[in-house]
């Protein structure tokens, strides 16, 4: 087969990845790729939002399967434009993927649908959201509609942080479009868990559980990130509740979707607030998420490709998706003042070092090459990941590979998995 990924994250060189691990996979290519996707796959020098040229390189090079990794080229319609084409891909068309691309959206469909989820209002006013946050005092979280590159949704404290959160979206334009309209959501407390699922139209299929870490500092301190590490499994939901996941959340939302003529087809990804025996839908993503990619698909055994053409052919109910044993973690390396203003064009030592460890995969995400040199490219610079027999000796090996690398003012959380840590005392 030859296979064209989307895309320039930790998430897609994970794709990637997996993908050079199947024996149907005789080429691979990936657009735009970063530093390190070029050992497995030859990066073509295409954004992943320039939709029109990756349609005709797409249609002209004959790829099998193009496979969509983020989340902007799927609200452009890439998905539908290639389809159109007559090409296969997995990824969710640009109807379905408002899911992810329109909260406002999303948590109407959610109500349609009796999907649980928090309390809302929906604004393109800012003068009337602000009148709402003056009624329903903090806590309370403030999210701008549009895509935001996982750092639109600000939790707020105090009535002072919500005012400024809803000025920061609406007024100061920091998400651009993304706040034309905002969503003001209910604050919800609880452990948060992502639930990713494959789905072919009809039939949806959950992964490993993986728990993500938002916040940029220990202790879940700090502003919401795209992400600053994740792990898996984690024990966030048993068996009977996870059935409740797939029953009250994930086949509802993809019936849901081929009632109103978009069915689904791709990864679906729900994250929810788990307290006690409730959950309630944070938010749903159309794409595998990032880092969580990283964390669940080391420890996947079925052959991705079986699985994503089962998606595209719609019949995913005759695949068996089995899974590895133990645990996997991921710490993201990040530039120092992420998610705000960062520089680049720092030179990234110990890279070979690292990758000597047993069990062990750097995924590059803001990278670039400048011939023999790896250097810093972007906020989210890496994805140290490792796997184990369990999460202890995972996330050992993953912070002993983070010790080998270095550049200038790198960031990292040092509690990576420490909820999944004590969980697991405590069931012991």
């Amino acid at each position: 087969m030859k296979v064209l990924v989307v895309g320039s994250g930790g998430r897609e060189h994970a794709l990637v990845w997996a993908l050079s691990r199947s024996p149907q996979v005789k080429e691979l290519y990936i657009a735009p790729g970063n530093g390190g996707t070029g050992g497995l796959a030859t990066n073509v020098p295409i954004p992943a939002e320039d939709v029109a040229a990756l349609v005709d390189y797409a249609a002209a090079g004959r790829f099998d399967m193009v496979v969509v990794g983020p989340e902007a080229p799927i609200a452009l319609g890439l998905t539908d434009l290639l389809q159109a084409k007559g090409l296969r891909v997995f990824a969710p068309s640009a109807a379905a993927g408002q899911l992810e691309s329109s909260k406002a959206f999303s948590k109407d469909f959610m109500r349609r649908y009796a999907i649980p989820t928090a309390a809302y209002a929906t604004f393109a006013d800012h003068a009337a959201a602000a009148r709402y946050l003056e009624a329903h005092p903090a806590p309370i979280v403030v999210k701008a509609s549009g895509l935001a590159a996982g750092k639109g949704a600000i939790v707020c404290q105090t009535d002072a942080e919500a005012q400024a959160a809803l000025r920061q979206i609406m007024v100061e334009r920091a998400f651009g479009s993304a706040g034309d309209q905002v969503v003001i959501e209910e604050y919800l407390s609880g452990q948060e868990v992502t639930v990713l699922a494959f789905a072919d139209g009809r039939t949806v299929k959950p992964m490993l559980l993986a728990q993500d870490h938002k916040a940029a500092y220990d202790g879940d301190r700090g502003p919401n990130t795209g992400g600053m590490g994740c792990y898996a499994p984690a024990s966030v939901l048993d068996d009977a509740l996870l059935r409740q996941v797939v029953a009250r959340v994930l086949q509802p939302a993809v019936d849901g979707l081929a009632e109103l003529g978009a069915p689904y087809v791709g990864v679906l990804y729900a994250g929810l607030m788990v307290s006690g025996g409730d959950f309630r839908t944070l938010e749903f993503n159309c794409r595998f998420g990032d880092p969580e990619a990283q964390a669940i698909l080391p420890l996947l055994r079925t052959d991705l490709v079986d699985v994503m053409n089962a998606c595209i052919d719609g019949r995913l109910d005759q695949v068996a998706l089995e899974w590895a044993a133990g645990s996997c973690a991921c710490v993201v390396m990040a530039s120092g003042g992420y998610p705000g203003d960062y520089a680049r064009g720092f030179e990234i030592a110990g890279l070979d070092e690292a990758a000597k460890l047993p069990d062990t995969v750097v995924f590059h995400a803001g990278t670039r090459r400048d011939g023999g040199r790896v250097l810093t490219a972007g906020g989210r610079v890496l994805g140290v990941t490792s796997w184990a027999g369990g999460l202890p000796e995972a996330l050992r090996r993953a912070y002993a590979a983070v010790e080998r690398i270095h550049w200038d003012g790198a960031i990292y959380r040092r509690d990576i998995g420490a909820k999944g840590l004590r969980a697991g005392k405590e069931a012991a």
